[in-house]
């Protein structure tokens, strides 16, 4: 498989080390903005870039034709865009707040949890997520991809805010901290005990692995997609 970088940061020279000794190549490794002639004819895309350059990077890969895993968090204010521009040129997209295997059946377990405590309102609930000092986003889309499987469960909650959990509004707590790859926390909490569901990333490497994993997944397929059809509709 012939894949393109676009983002070549941290994580790309991770998925690059990874990518390749499964036997992929390649075939462009940009920080610029991709055209058809610098992404070399590539087989997928991979972005993992800034929030800024995101829309602009995606859009000029689907229009070329080329299907596009996006792990990039914090422009998803232009996603509903994205994901018709890849209808309308019958390609692939797919995004991902997370693509670590313990974080997808962690976002499952997140949603099972909060459907068995939607009846128990004694319990409220707070989301927490740490995180290296030179992510730009927050919360991460980790965390927002968990608040909204609990909103989706819980009908108590219709929005998430960052800070304290208030009223109707679902609240997570951005702690920003020295080379922290991410933790992510779920706390029900009473006057008499807390439950608590939570993961810790100890690397990126599986950030890079679920990348991977999903890119060589999404070659000849059409739609939008996520990680949840990746790792449960096979």
């Amino acid at each position: 498989m012939k894949i393109a970088l676009v983002g070549y940061g941290k994580m790309g020279h991770i998925i690059d080390d990874i990518a390749t000794k499964k036997g992929h190549e390649i075939v462009a490794k940009l920080n610029e903005t991709p055209t058809f002639e610098n992404l070399n004819n590539p087989d997928v895309v991979i972005e993992f870039s800034n929030p800024e350059v995101a829309f602009n990077n995606i859009k000029v890969c689907l229009e070329n034709n080329i299907p596009v895993v996006c792990g990039t968090t914090g422009w998803l204010d232009s996603k509903p865009q994205i994901e018709e521009i890849a209808l309308q040129n019958s390609t692939g997209f797919l995004y991902g707040s997370n693509f670590s295997l313990g974080v997808n059946l962690f976002f499952a377990l997140n949603e099972k949890l909060a459907n068995l405590m939607k009846d128990f309102p004694e319990y409220n609930v707070q989301l927490e997520e740490i995180h290296h000092t030179y992510k730009k986003d927050a919360p991460s889309g980790t965390a927002i991809s968990i608040a909204e499987g609990i909103i989706k469960n819980d009908s108590r909650f219709d929005a998430w805010k960052l800070d304290e959990t208030q009223n109707k509004e679902l609240g997570i707590f951005a702690i920003r901290e020295d080379e922290v790859p991410g933790t992510h926390s779920v706390y029900y909490k009473s006057e008499v005990d807390e439950i608590e569901i939570k993961h810790t990333a100890f690397n990126r490497n599986g950030f890079a692995v679920g990348a991977v994993i999903a890119a060589e997944w999404i070659i000849g397929k059409t739609g939008n997609f996520t990680m949840n059809d990746v790792l449960f509709n096979k």
